[in-house]
């Protein structure tokens, strides 16, 4: 049968007159509504089509990510705020172009995927205070400008060392990359690993602390592209297979600016060649 298409309704940028307009670019198709958060993981699961294509944001593309049933393609309609994956990857915005399957590796933290970014520090203190906090409170999605404004005011606070990564040090934020664009702030891409790439594995930056002076060159140079990894006082791993994070307290971890609550461990690993995504 034809392709399973699975739409967040609730996302930003997603509307019905979308949704039947891609019904009728991918043919016959079964097209499954989102109704709270998780469930795409468990739609994608039973999914029936060859192949699965997600109309949403980088939210519910994590899903997907975490359900999608082994030797099915992924193919991605931007419908979110910001669409990290979709514009890392340069998928076309009509379906019916994406014909080519790319390869990619994927990220695991504690066992839960993620494509493109995951972290303990400023991001992700960052989508918990706007995701967690604010949206819950008033409903509203902040957009990446927002993000950006929030991180670099989080950053311009000091940060002692408070987590021991293994093999490395000690650190006060970790970065973990699995492609060289950690996020968007509007056009411009964050990068703190430039050397990251979708087909290898990950790539660590972990500050051993920030201040006002650190937090203004460590952004200045993400948002110029040249990233922080081999600064001195940044540890930076390449191409990991597994990291491991001791942090002194419970703190907020993030995986593609999803919170995933509290932790005092973090196992990163990388899953090399996981998963096929229709591009042009």
């Amino acid at each position: 049968m034809g392709p399973t298409l699975i739409v967040n309704p609730f996302a930003t940028r997603v509307t019905e007159e979308h949704v039947r307009w891609l019904e009728e670019r991918l043919g016959s198709v079964e097209t499954l509504l989102t109704e709270r958060k998780g469930h795409a993981t468990e739609l994608a699961r039973g999914a029936r089509g060859g192949a699965i294509f997600v109309y949403g944001g980088d939210g519910v593309i994590n899903e997907v990510l975490n359900g999608l049933p082994e030797g099915k393609s992924l193919g991605i309609v931007p419908g979110g705020h910001t669409n990290v994956l979709a514009r890392a990857l340069g998928v076309p915005g009509d379906p019916a172009g994406a014909t080519r399957e790319r390869r990619i590796s994927l990220g695991r933290v504690n066992g839960r995927r993620f494509a493109f970014s995951a972290g303990i520090g400023v991001d992700s203190e960052t989508v918990r205070e706007l995701e967690t906090f604010k949206r819950d409170h008033d409903g509203k999605r902040r957009g990446d400008l927002a993000y950006a404004r929030t991180a670099t005011r989080r950053l311009a606070r000091p940060y002692r060392s408070r987590l021991e990564v293994e093999g490395l040090g000690r650190a006060a934020m970790l970065f973990v990359s699995n492609d060289a664009v950690f996020t968007y702030a509007g056009p411009r891409a964050l990068r703190f690993s430039p050397a990251s790439r979708f087909e290898l594995g990950l790539d660590v930056c972990a500050p051993e602390r920030s201040s006002a002076a650190t937090a203004l060159r460590y952004a200045a140079r993400a948002f110029a592209g040249r990233g922080i990894a081999g600064l001195p006082g940044v540890h930076t791993l390449h191409d990991a297979d597994l990291v491991r994070a001791i942090c002194d307290e419970p703190l907020p971890l993030e995986a593609d600016g999803e919170d995933l609550g509290d932790v005092t461990e973090a196992v990163f690993e990388a899953e090399r060649d996981a998963v096929s995504i229709l591009t042009a």
